[in-house]
């Protein structure tokens, strides 16, 4: 398996293949939907700042999708970027044939795989949890937002919520607002997740864990702090 750190401007990602064609090709297509993205916010700034849903009219899939899932999770579309980019790489590998692509931008994961994958869980401590995740033949989003790490802005309390689902711009959106309302003593939030995008939650707040709908086995692991992405 080839590991290769990918990193233009404000997305920095680890991209997981078999083969270096792949991953070629899936730097081809995150910068096309970066160059999408940038399209938009030069004419419309407001798509950049904005906290709220908001749909700025262009008909392309990547800025549509980060639309639909702003207006899913009632946040604003850039909650979305992460999710979307990284979609847009893993859809590019299995275009090209792969059968193994992972593409994690910032911990906003964008997989598929013939095979058993271990994703470590990381909440700003020494994690020895791993999600162990069976075959996808489907490209599935693994996104996560924290309140107490990185760089992303959030309101909220959770050191980690993790999202599953098929949708993976709605992944990256939902962990967006999850994260934002979610608290050890109260998961109403959980119930706007009905008829949604969504397969599962897991919610970390320090040794507390809460989870809503189906998510992956939960096994112990060593977590390499090497491994995670970040910038260089």
């Amino acid at each position: 398996m080839i590991r290769e750190h990918f990193q233009f401007r404000q997305t920095i990602t680890t991209i997981l293949a078999d083969r270096q064609v792949d991953i070629e090709a899936a730097k081809v297509g995150m910068l096309d939907a970066r160059q999408a993205v940038e399209s938009v916010i030069a004419s419309d700034p407001f798509f950049l700042s904005t906290f709220d849903p908001y749909d700025p009219g262009y008909d392309h899939p990547v800025i549509r999708r980060m639309v639909d899932a702003a207006y899913e999770a009632d946040v604003g579309p850039m909650a979305a970027v992460a999710g979307t980019i990284a979609w847009a790489g893993a859809e590019s590998m299995k275009k090209a044939g792969a059968d193994l692509g992972v593409v994690d931008n910032g911990g906003d994961i964008a997989l598929f795989s013939d095979r058993d994958l271990r994703i470590g869980i990381y909440a700003g401590t020494g994690s020895r949890n791993a999600f162990q995740l069976p075959p996808q033949e489907m490209i599935i989003g693994i996104c996560t937002s924290s309140a107490s790490i990185g760089p992303s802005i959030s309101f909220g309390l959770a050191d980690a919520v993790t999202v599953f689902s098929k949708d993976v711009s709605a992944a990256d959106a939902w962990a967006t607002a999850l994260c934002n309302q979610l608290s050890p003593d109260d998961r109403s939030a959980f119930d706007s997740l009905m008829a949604t995008h969504v397969i599962g939650v897991l919610a970390l707040f320090g040794e507390v864990m809460i989870s809503y709908g189906s998510v992956p086995e939960i096994i112990p692991a060593h977590v390499n702090p090497a491994l995670i992405t970040k910038g260089i």
